[in-house]
């Protein structure tokens, strides 16, 4: 399974889900996109859940690797 990293901590706050679903639309299925953010990414996953068949909101997983950051994957069925 391939994972695709995007770090959006230097985007401006309106810019980054695009720029995620755009990267999240790219992936094979089986594959991942792991966001770098300075927060944690709740709103995206609910939004992602809601609205993109193919995330699998089952195996999404975020870590907390410092005050300010966080690794989120987005994992597509």
């Amino acid at each position: 399974m391939a994972d695709t990293i995007l770090d959006v901590r230097d985007l401006p706050p309106a810019e980054r889900h695009p720029k995620i679903h755009a990267a999240f639309d790219d992936l094979d299925a089986g594959e991942s996109l792991t966001i770098l953010n300075d927060h944690d990414p709740k709103p995206l996953f609910y939004e992602m859940q809601a609205e993109v068949d193919a995330f699998d909101a089952d195996n999404y997983a975020v870590e907390k690797q410092g005050p300010n950051e966080f690794a989120a994957t987005f994992p597509k069925r």
